[in-house]
This record gives structure tokens, sequence and C-alpha cells, in this order.
């Protein structure tokens, strides 16, 4: 069944109304009737079992049928702060990572990003990443959409981090001297609901004067295995160990 994100404000009483690209998915790609169901997920990760009553060029009204428990989303809370990547490489740090269960990405602008940001063309980047996120956030039925930050520098980072519970950087250093536990306790010492803050860099990793400067700010370096990864693959690997940890223990 088709899953959409809607805002709170489309709600009213016992409808949804959903407006913007969402109509032309329902009535134009699914080619969905009146009378035709799908779920509706709001800004409190609530779903809503929905029929659709009327549908038009600019919205879709729906009823709401049923409010349905779910329980889809990791008990705690990660964020991924990645450096700036080549290509589409970032685009597919957010589609995975979504579908493996972030809460947020957090593009970062490092000392060795090869990517250099535009902030002119800033908006409709940042635009097309939260795109990527909801339709991925749909496709695997998330009941929330995680969000995608302007990108920011390390500074701005430590700034944004000060309430989070848990922060650590995978650095590659740390897994050539063959610390390789770090990561697997911190997962263990978590509460459900906790939140955890992982750092990655761009293709040519933090310098070591950044990963200072998050050390020097509650930071920990942490080893993700024996092997380097590639700056796209880290971050996956980091929420595909946090899920096995958290839900398949």
């Amino acid at each position: 069944m088709q899953r959409y994100f809607v805002r709170n404000e489309q709600i009213v009483g016992d409808h949804v109304m959903i407006s913007g690209d969402d109509v032309h998915h329902i009535g134009r790609v699914m080619r969905m009737n009146e009378g035709d169901r799908l779920l509706c997920c709001n800004e409190r990760s609530e779903t809503m079992l929905c029929e659709i009553e009327q549908i038009s060029n600019d919205f879709v009204r729906c009823r709401i049928i049923q409010w349905i428990e779910t329980n889809v989303e990791l008990p705690v809370h990660v964020y991924i702060a990645s450096g700036l990547l080549k290509g589409d490489k970032y685009e597919l740090v957010l589609q995975k990572g979504t579908e493996l269960g972030a809460k947020g990405f957090l593009p970062l602008i490092t000392s060795r990003s090869i990517v250099k940001w535009d902030e002119k063309k800033g908006d409709k980047k940042v635009e097309r990443w939260q795109k990527i996120v909801k339709e991925a956030a749909e496709q695997s039925h998330r009941a929330y959409m995680p969000s995608v930050y302007a990108p920011m520098t390390i500074r701005e980072l430590i700034a944004w981090a000060r309430d989070i519970n848990y922060k650590c950087i995978a650095y590659e250093e740390e897994a050539k001297e063959g610390n390789h536990r770090s990561f697997a306790h911190l997962l263990q010492t978590m509460n459900n609901g906790d939140t955890l803050l992982v750092v990655f860099g761009p293709e040519g990793g933090l310098s070591e004067q950044e990963v200072a400067l998050l050390k020097e700010h509650g930071f920990v370096a942490c080893s993700l295995g024996p092997r380097i990864l590639r700056a796209e693959t880290a971050p996956l690997y980091a929420l595909s160990a946090v899920s096995y940890e958290w839900e398949l223990k």
C-alpha cells in the first residue's frame, strides 16, 4: 500500500488533504481512484489508513479510516554527519541511510572536501536531497521522514550537537591501530531513545586538526572494523551495526 508523508496542518478532523507532488503521483503515476486506500504519516510518526474521497488537479482529499500502531523506527536516534561527496555518492548515502533508519543527515564542509558548496544553488540542492529522503522513507515504509540539513562546517556541527547523548567519529586511524571494540561498546551503553551522532569524512577523510577539534568537544574516535571503507559505505555500515545491536539481537 502506498505511503505518503503529510504535515500536521493537512489533517483536519477525520480528513487528510494531500497536496504538492504527491497529487500527481497518486492520480497520474499510481492511477488511484476514489475509494482506493493509502497510508499517511504525520509529523509525530503516526500512521493513518485513509480512503480517497476526491482527486483533483491540486489536492487529494482522504478520509481517515483507522489509526495504525507501527514499530518500524530505530529505538535510538542516529544522525549521520558526512563530508560532501563527488557525483551521486552523497545521494546514495541519503537514500540507503534512510532505508536503514537514520534520523537525519548533516552534510559537512571539510578541509579535504573535493566538492565545493555553491551557496547560490544550495537551496535547490537541499530540496532535491529532501525529496530523495522522502521517497526512500515512503518506499521503506518508515513512519518518520528524516531531516536533511544545509551543509555546515565542523564548528557549526559541534554547536548543533551540544545536546546529543553520544558523539563519535568514524576514524580510519583507529582501525589501523586495531581498536575495533569502541563502536560496539558505545552502542551497548546506549539507552532506548538516546541520540547518536556519527561523523564521517569525505573521500580524503578528516584532517588531524578536525579530528582533534571534535575530540576537544566530546566526540570519541571509533573504528568500524579492520577494513578501510569508502566514504559512501561507512555510514551505511554504521547504521547496519546499530540496527543489529538494537533490533536483531
